[in-house]
């Protein structure tokens, strides 16, 4: 069911990668009422994430590196996440398959999409296609850690899938789309050693 929404104003409050705004609007809420509010929005380029899952020895492939906004939270470990970047104009599928390359150093195949989500609906646009995939160690193809010069310095880990996700419970991965992800592949794969049947998305 659709929403009924009027922007009444809209003001630029800065350019940078994304662009931050402040809206002013009204819509009509679910008891009927007409609701007039100002919020803060900063529109960002969607992005993709997966998680590469190797059925023969039950393991994922995540990322460690340090992130700004966590550590000005008061966070103070670098964070544990799925792979994943910005589109960038890219289909999602091909620029998955290029990040993974470029931060995990694996050439992933048999990628299937799990789901789509808003990262932080209350304040940015951004969307997020999450991605499973099969991987082994005869995929590797280079050592992965990212672009340095873009000033990624990317820790590749290997896991046992049910040590990954139970890292979600000790709060030693708290990255909400890492959360999710961890969460449909346990699903899907943990009672089983074989992968089930993939339709490709290559």
């Amino acid at each position: 069911m659709g929403q009924n929404v009027h922007i009444r104003a809209t003001e630029i409050l800065a350019r940078g990668k994304g662009i931050a705004k402040k809206v002013t609007f009204d819509y009509e809420a679910h008891d009927g009422q007409t609701v007039v509010n100002t919020r803060e929005v900063y529109e960002i380029d969607d992005a993709v994430a997966v998680i590469p899952f190797d059925p023969e020895r039950g393991t994922v492939l995540l990322t460690r590196q340090f992130r700004l906004p966590a550590w000005l939270s008061g966070y103070r470990g670098s964070l544990i996440e799925a792979c994943a970047g910005k589109l960038e104009g890219e289909d999602p599928q091909t620029r998955i398959l290029h990040e993974a390359e470029e931060e995990l150093g694996y050439r992933l195949h048999d990628l299937q999409k799990a789901f789509d989500l808003f990262s932080s609906p209350g304040n940015t646009t951004e969307t997020v296609s999450c991605y499973v995939a099969l991987y082994s160690p005869a995929n590797k193809v280079s050592e992965g850690g990212g672009l340095h010069e873009e000033g990624e310095h990317i820790e590749v880990l290997e896991l046992p899938l049910h040590a990954a996700f139970n890292m979600v419970e000790t709060g030693a991965i708290r990255d909400a789309k890492t959360v999710a992800l961890l969460q449909h592949t346990q699903l899907r794969f943990a009672k089983s050693v074989a992968a089930p049947a993939f339709t490709s998305g290559r």
